[in-house]
């Protein structure tokens, strides 16, 4: 940080520096006080139709293609369908994934975290790179364990981060199902257009 003085005020400016020291960009580079967030650039925005399955580079994914409909914030006991959380981070959520064998009194740790109205979608996950994974809209942390003090730190940081894409845009009013549900209403229409008098 550096302080340049203008007509008698002062301007604090922060400079983040990425690369791997030979001057080449480095997309997971850390900077800021949380060393181990992994930062990604250039994610697409765009909307692809509902039943589409997005191959993501990073997973949980950190944004990209999402579907039009965003996941409603919240705890939820059971996987998420991957692309409406997309959109929610791009609405300026995180999402606090974890393994599904994390012991209870850490998911609780997890969950307390969230209050009503908070830009936080909470979820179970498998295949995790880490027992807990915060992932906003280009960025994402690994924790060992739910109780890490630097999820606090996390989230003061990325809910509705400066890399929010639409920062303000709603996290309610969109869709509440889970990865099971998202899968028994496609097969349900899949059944009917087979067999329309069904």
């Amino acid at each position: 940080m550096f302080v340049l003085m203008l007509g008698g005020g002062a301007l604090a400016v922060s400079l983040y520096l990425r690369g791997d020291g030979d001057g080449g960009a480095d997309p997971a580079a850390s900077r800021g006080g949380l060393d181990e967030v992994r930062y990604y650039d250039d994610l697409s925005v765009d909307h692809v139709d509902e039943g589409t399955t997005v191959d993501y580079d990073v997973f949980p994914p950190v944004g990209g293609p999402h579907y039009p409909i965003w996941q409603n914030c919240g705890i939820y006991d059971e996987p998420l369908r991957t692309e409406y959380v997309v959109h929610s981070q791009e609405h300026g959520a995180v999402w606090i994934t974890y393994d599904p064998d994390l012991p209870e009194e850490q998911v609780q740790a997890l969950h307390a975290h969230y209050s009503p109205g908070d830009y936080l979608v909470i979820s179970p996950l498998e295949g995790l790179p880490a027992p807990v994974v915060a992932s906003a809209w280009g960025s994402q942390l690994l924790l060992e364990e739910g109780g890490d003090p630097r999820l606090a730190e996390y989230l003061v940081e990325f809910v509705q981060g400066e890399n929010t894409p639409e920062p303000g845009a709603p996290c309610s009013g969109g869709h509440d199902g889970t990865e099971e549900d998202f899968v028994g209403r496609i097969g349900t229409e899949a059944r009917e257009i087979a067999d329309p008098r069904e």
